[in-house]
């Protein structure tokens, strides 16, 4: 697997449209962290360590649903091996108006768009969540 986080957040996307309460995915820590995030933002309910069929750590993450519509309506990926995005922290961008979230990783560890400016950080634009 070449990009770690955009399985795990091609897994949430096509669970939450299926109506799917959890997905496992493969534990790391850039993914818990990028979960962190997502859950103090309250796009998922939370996870938790389990281990997977195969024996290997994974992540149990809860997804959240507000009258019969998944939270989460997208979820991109913005900087990929390919092509890594770094911004400074006047570049980070705003998703929809402010009322999405763009995940950074900066050098005082993963945290949103909003913490990142607070902060007066920038860093690597992991993806983005509306």
């Amino acid at each position: 697997m070449n990009d770690p986080i955009a399985d795990m957040l091609t897994r949430i996307r096509n669970s939450s449209l299926r109506g799917k309460s959890t997905v496992v995915t493969p534990a790391s820590k850039l993914r818990a962290w990028v979960l962190d995030v997502l859950a103090d933002e309250g796009y998922i309910r939370g996870y938790e360590k389990v281990t997977g069929a195969d024996g290997h750590p994974a992540l149990e993450i809860s997804l959240k649903y507000y009258e019969g519509e998944p939270v989460i309506r997208e979820l991109k990926r913005v900087s990929k091996p390919g092509r890594r995005v770094y911004m400074a922290v006047n570049d980070i961008p705003v998703v929809r108006q402010g009322l999405g979230v763009s995940i950074v990783s900066t050098s005082k560890g993963v945290m949103s768009d909003a913490s990142a400016r607070s902060a007066n950080v920038g860093g690597e634009v992991l993806c983005t969540v509306f």
